[in-house]
């Protein structure tokens, strides 16, 4: 910043740098094409619309637009075209955004027919000095319903003289109508290759000093947006006294250090929440916001499954060294089916991070959860062991630092056979311990062999354990298909909790010391199996009918009208004499009923 004090005001790097022609426009080759073309022919429509996300250059491209329309020389020559190398006329005052035929709406704060109609009235008049009247309309989505309406006429059929601009960023929630009268442009999010040389340009002409990585740590974040991006680049130059450097981009930016994440993953792999909880509580205390590390961590399981699935992915000029490298080697080593599941496991976790108001604590137990589910095999291949008659592996060896199950090879423990997460990660670096070489969890103290060898036994124990929303939604919720002692597997009623067969899994395994395999099925016809309740229910009616039948019942109803069967239970006699008994078992039980009446209640009040 100079020192006089008639220096003009510091202007941000978004601002001074801005595209002024096509040529200036970054990852947008397709729409640059698509209009040279057009105007090149003479096809130019009467309305265009540009759709992206923010800070891709819709507005700007609107302008540049509206340069290119009005193209002229100041010897009055000149036609619409896109090359703008040399200033026009009209140039700089639509640039700046105060040419009088070129007017912008901000459709966010302009939302109603009043204000369309204020433009439907004023596009018959022919421009001043232009050669276009052009309107642009930022975020037109916000229009009313009633605004977009009395812009179909004009849109559909202008003047000569007028041109329309729209940009949107939900452009799901244009009119189908608007839609189909506009030349429609989709800005793609700029690349992260393009983007990292669009800020090498910007500092080298800033006389700003700077790290490769530490571009490539600002364009990943700006997540293909050319605003985003410069101003994070104005940051990061403020934040380091004029040089852009790794570590204060990632001090600013609260992101993780790339290896540091890499050792967290791969102690997860391995099951050793110890070590992933130690180095989560580093990061944090480095200055890494929990919910980037997790994301940080879903970055690189997507990244490790695209290097598994697209071996040509390594060659991307934005990953780092230590990206490349040992992101090859754990794709080489872990299965799709293991990356998929951690996946899924952090991009459920994410939400609940940012959340909570403890996002460090939440963000370990969604390390737990996935460290956890590390040595678990995976549905398929338990079904798979338990169809063919064989136990359930361990799931984890024992862990010890020299000869095992491997034959004396301690570099590599374990083996991965059917999709579980016991893999077979040799240490491909002398500072990192083995994978698998320890365990994730201690598996819950064994007690007796419990044994359920029905599915109501599993009821009765989560009413034993006084889970009472589990035994409700069991009996509820669950439509039977198979069932075998450490294995069951159901189908859902409509709008039950999805979640019923991975906290059923969780509480069998509490409550007999055991693993279950728990599995929702989808079979058609499991529809058609009753729940529980509804058994119970139509084995209840089926009593009241029985019991309605019975002449003294009916004689009771009869005596009393309005009254009503409520209800038919067992009832437990007094025992009686030996050698007398009430059913061939001597039990003693007799079949008893209730009944509700008004009247009957006060004939029992008065007889007795």
């Amino acid at each position: 910043m100079s020192d006089s004090p008639n220096a003009a005001p510091y202007r941000v790097l978004a601002r001074k740098y801005r595209p002024r022609s096509f040529d200036d426009l970054i990852g947008q080759e397709a729409m640059v094409r698509t209009l040279s073309n057009a105007f090149e022919a003479g096809r130019i429509p009467q309305a265009w619309m540009l759709t992206g996300v923010r800070g891709v250059g819709k507005t700007t491209t609107a302008r540049i637009l509206a340069r290119a329309l009005n193209y002229a020389l100041p010897n009055g020559s000149g036609a619409p075209t896109v090359k703008l190398a040399e200033p026009g006329l009209h140039c700089e005052a639509i640039m700046e955004s105060r040419h009088v035929d070129v007017m912008e709406m901000d459709a966010a704060s302009h939302t109603g027919i009043d204000d369309v109609r204020q433009i439907i009235d004023g596009i018959r008049y022919a421009p001043v000095s232009a050669r276009y009247k052009v309107y642009i309309i930022d975020e037109v989505h916000m229009l009313s319903e009633k605004a977009f309406n009395a812009f179909l006429k004009t849109l559909e059929e202008p003047p000569p003289h007028a041109k329309f601009v729209f940009a949107t960023t939900e452009i799901r929630k244009v009119p189908v109508t608007i839609l189909s009268r506009c030349q429609r442009f989709d800005l793609r999010r700029i690349d992260a290759v393009a983007l990292r040389n669009h800020l090498a340009t910007i500092c080298t002409a800033e006389n700003v000093t700077f790290d490769d990585e530490a571009l490539a740590l600002v364009a990943r974040a700006a997540e293909g947006s050319a605003r985003d991006s410069l101003s994070l680049l104005d940051q990061a130059i403020a934040h380091g006294a004029g040089r852009v450097g790794v570590e204060e981009v990632k001090a600013m930016l609260g992101l993780a250090d790339r290896g540091r994440v890499i050792d967290l993953f791969e102690a997860l792999m391995q099951g050793d929440i110890a070590a992933a909880l130690a180095g989560l509580s580093a990061q944090y205390d480095a200055g890494a916001d929990p919910a980037v590390v997790l994301s940080d961590l879903a970055s690189f399981t997507h990244l490790v499954t695209r290097l598994k699935l697209v071996p040509a992915a390594a060659d991307d000029a934005v990953l780092t060294d230590v990206e490349r490298t040992r992101g090859a080697d754990l794709a080489a080593r872990l299965s799709v089916r293991v990356l998929s599941r951690t996946w899924q496991i952090l991009v459920r976790g994410l939400p609940e991070v940012q959340a909570s108001a403890q996002s460090l604590a939440a963000a370990e137990m969604v390390l737990v959860r996935l460290a956890y589910a590390a040595d678990l095999p995976s549905p398929e291949d338990a079904l798979r062991t338990l169809r063919d008659g064989g136990p359930l592996a361990s799931p984890r060896p024992p862990a010890s630092g020299g000869a095992g199950a491997n034959g004396g090879n301690g570099g590599t423990v374990g083996s991965l056979r059917g999709g579980g997460a016991q893999l077979a990660l040799a240490a491909s670096r002398p500072d990192v311990a083995p994978i698998m070489s320890a365990p994730a969890i201690s598996a819950p103290a064994p007690r007796e062999t419990m044994r359920l060898a029905r599915f109501e036994d599993v009821v009765a124990l989560a009413g034993e354990q006084r889970d009472i929303m589990m035994k409700a939604a069991l009996e509820r919720d669950v439509r039977l298909v198979r069932y075998e002692d450490g294995m069951i597997e159901f189908a859902l009623v409509p709008g039950a909790n999805p979640a019923i067969a991975n906290d059923l899994g969780r509480r069998l395994q509490e409550w007999t010391g055991r693993r279950w395999i728990v599995a929702v099925s989808s079979d058609e016809a499991a529809r058609g199996v009753p729940t529980l309740a509804e058994t119970a229910a139509a084995k209840a009616e089926e009593r009241r009918e029985d019991a309605r039948a019975n002449p003294l019942v009916q004689a009771v109803l009869a005596r009393f009208p309005g009254a009503t069967l409520v209800r038919v239970q067992d009832v437990v006699a007094e025992a009686p004499p030996a050698g007398e008994t009430d059913d061939d078992n001597g039990n003693g039980i007799q079949e008893g009923w209730e009944l509700a009446s008004d009247d009957l209640s006060a004939y029992i009040d008065d007889e007795y």
